[in-house]
C-alpha cells in the first residue's frame, strides 16, 4: 500500500508543479502584461527553476496558450468545451428553458475563468505576430460552441416561434460575451450570481415562448 501511494505521490507531482506554474504566469500576465513578464519571475512565484518551465511548456508563448485553455476548461484535462459533461447534460435536455439554464450557468463558469485574461491576451496577440497565430482559427472557438448549443435549442419544446438556430446562435454569443460581462461584472461591479440572472432572463425573454 505504501508503494502505491508512493507512486500516486510521484504521478501528481508533475500535475501540481504545472497547475503552480500556470497559477503564477496567470497572476503575473493580469498584472504586469504579457511582455513585461519574464519567465524567470513566473518560475520565482511557482517555486521552480526557470528550466522547468521550458521543459514543461517549451517557450513563453506555449505557455500562455496553455493558460488560456485551462481557463477556458477549468482544467488540464484534454476534453473539449463540447465534449464536457455539462454542456452534453444541456444539449439533452428536454426543453428549450432547461438547455437555456444550463447552457447560461456553463458559460458564465467559463467567463468566470476566462474574462480577466481576455484583454491580456489581445494585447500579447497584438505586440506579438507568433501568439496570434497560435491562436488563429477560421471561426471563433467561442462561436462554434454557441452555434452547437443553438442548433439543439432551436428544436425543444418550448422555443419561440420563429427563432432560427441562426438567430439563436447569434444572441448566445453576443449576450454571453466576455466583454458584456466585464462591462458589467468589473467595471459596474455585479456579483455573478446578478450577472448570470441578467443573462438568463434576457436571453430566455427573447428565445423562449414562456
Amino acid at each position: 500500500m505504501s508503494q502505491v501511494n508512493s507512486e500516486n505521490k510521484r504521478s501528481r507531482k508533475p500535475k501540481e508543479t504545472r497547475r503552480r506554474m500556470l497559477e503564477a504566469a496567470r497572476e503575473l500576465f493580469i498584472q504586469r502584461g504579457y511582455g513585461a513578464t519574464a519567465l524567470q519571475e513566473i518560475a520565482d512565484r511557482a517555486g521552480v527553476a526557470v528550466q522547468t518551465i521550458y521543459f514543461t511548456f517549451g517557450n513563453k508563448r506555449v505557455l500562455l496558450k496553455e493558460l488560456a485553455d485551462v481557463s477556458i476548461a477549468g482544467d488540464d484535462e484534454p476534453i473539449a468545451t463540447m465534449d464536457r459533461p455539462w454542456f452534453r447534460e444541456a444539449l439533452a435536455a428536454e426543453t428549450a428553458e432547461a438547455q437555456l439554464r444550463i447552457h447560461v450557468h456553463g458559460t458564465v463558469m467559463i467567463l468566470k475563468r476566462v474574462a480577466p485574461i481576455i484583454e491580456m491576451l489581445r494585447a500579447a496577440a497584438l505586440a506579438d505576430p507568433g501568439i496570434a497565430e497560435l491562436f488563429d482559427q477560421d471561426t471563433d472557438p467561442r462561436f462554434t460552441v454557441h452555434a452547437r448549443a443553438a442548433q439543439s435549442l432551436a428544436t425543444k419544446p418550448g422555443i419561440r416561434e420563429g427563432v432560427t438556430a441562426e438567430h439563436a446562435a447569434d444572441l448566445l454569443f453576443g449576450l454571453l460575451s466576455p466583454e458584456l460581462y466585464l462591462l458589467f461584472v468589473r467595471d459596474r461591479g455585479w456579483s455573478l450570481d446578478q450577472w448570470e440572472s441578467w443573462a438568463h432572463h434576457t436571453l430566455r425573454s427573447q428565445l423562449c415562448s414562456s
